[in-house]
């Protein structure tokens, strides 16, 4: 698929038929997420990947079955691919607190930083995991994991310096789903959105 096409095609899907991924796909996915960039080349970007049980115990954890028939959309349940986005702050203080990067002043602490790279970098992992899961005739949303990171930490061991940007679902789209409320809103025009030389 042409690249312009695969972002044409992307957009959140949240409902999905109860089908496996083609062999092989969902390796191919995520290989692209780690094509993205990293500052410093921190790499503090890590991809908590569930299937089958997993997937299960995530929704369990996330989604109590007492909660499940008030919620809207129960087709993203029955995606056979959950992919949590995990941000490292730790690696990259290391990182820019060695010799090549000190004089930045970053590597004194997370405090140090005005703008929190590692969510900035696993944000375009996150970004290139969806447009990956499209180019393989896939479909993907991505959702907030919220209130219930310290719940999901403990529930899969992720460590307790890691930030939980949130969860990307991947699987096959129920030709059923429909866009969301919010798509409906137009979009805003390049005009509006690029500012050539000045605001």
């Amino acid at each position: 698929m042409e690249f312009h096409e695969v972002v044409r095609r992307r957009r959140m899907v949240r409902r999905f038929l109860d089908r496996p991924l083609p062999p092989g796909a969902l390796d191919r996915v995520l290989a692209a997420a780690l094509r993205g960039p990293s500052a410093g080349f921190a790499q503090g970007t890590d991809l908590l990947v569930l299937e089958g049980a997993a997937t299960a115990r995530y929704w369990e954890v996330t989604l109590p079955p007492g909660r499940r028939a008030a919620f809207p959309w129960p087709g993203l349940l029955v995606a056979p691919a959950l992919v949590v986005a995990v941000a490292n702050p730790t690696a990259y203080v290391a990182r820019y607190a060695e010799p090549d990067k000190v004089a930045t002043g970053l590597g004194g602490g997370v405090e140090a930083w005005p703008v929190p790279y590692w969510f900035v970098d696993t944000a375009m992992a996150v970004m290139l995991v969806l447009l990956a899961a499209v180019d393989e005739g896939l479909a993907a949303s991505f959702f907030g994991v919220f209130e219930h990171e310290p719940a999901v930490k403990e529930a899969f061991g992720v460590p307790s310096d890691r930030r939980l940007v949130g969860t990307i679902a991947i699987g096959h789209p129920d030709p059923a789903d429909r866009p969301s409320r919010s798509a409906s809103r137009p979009r805003r025009s390049t005009g509006d959105v690029i500012h050539r030389g000045r605001w």
